[in-house]
């Protein structure tokens, strides 16, 4: 049978152990306060860079472009499509500048890379031409599925398609085929998805069809 000695020790390591948890979470609470706001503004920078990079001629031309985020959403029948090729849709943006419509920018996530999430920005100018990928998170195999920025999204600008595929005997010119990454396949799969999602999305909004959340 333990002594009152025993017991007091027991309860003052339980006291000295209660209050370094509760000083470490008070300490982390506050660390997470202090850098919220710069890590918000970090990432809308991110986004907006982002935004400017998948519109080149409009930089390279020197216009500078407002981008909007709007309300709306993927229709339930394309949100259903896209959840089968494990992709969600994020923000979308309108560009336009004091001329008028650009176009969309349309966050794409997929949730299928190789690493984990894959999450791309898809520029579709006015005419459904596919300005411009960038891709702003990505966590794949050094080599293989992070020369997907390299590799893949150079493939996509400057394309007019509904959609696109992956190959790896080599596109054909005129099409709408990718080359795929060696020894990435899904890698691939996964960044093609989301720029199909981003793309289906500008589109559906182009024709009208997406809806107001």
């Amino acid at each position: 049978m333990r002594d009152k000695s025993d017991v007091r020790i027991m309860l003052k390591e339980a006291g000295i152990l209660f209050l370094i948890t509760l000083l470490s979470g008070l300490l982390l609470g506050l660390v997470y306060e202090m850098t919220k706001e710069p890590r918000r503004l970090q990432q809308e920078r991110a986004v907006k860079e982002a935004c400017i990079a998948v519109f080149p001629e409009a930089k390279e031309s020197g216009v500078e472009l407002a981008f909007e985020e709007l309300d709306v959403a993927p229709s339930p029948g394309l949100q259903e499509e896209l959840a089968q090729d494990n992709v969600e849709i994020g923000a979308v943006y309108s560009a336009s500048d004091a001329a008028g419509f650009y176009g969309y920018v349309v966050e794409a996530v997929s949730t299928k890379g190789y690493g984990g999430d894959i999450v791309l920005y898809v520029g579709v100018g006015a005419d459904g031409t596919v300005n411009g990928v960038s891709i702003l998170e990505i966590s794949e195999t050094a080599g293989l599925g992070m020369e997907a920025p390299n590799v893949l999204v150079p493939q996509f600008a400057g394309r007019k398609v509904d959609s696109f595929v992956y190959t790896k005997t080599g596109a054909v010119p005129g099409t709408n085929e990718v080359d795929a990454i060696s020894s990435a396949t899904i890698t691939t799969k996964a960044v093609t998805n989301a720029v199909n999602g981003g793309l289906k999305t500008a589109l559906e909004l182009l024709k009208g069809g997406a809806a107001h959340e």
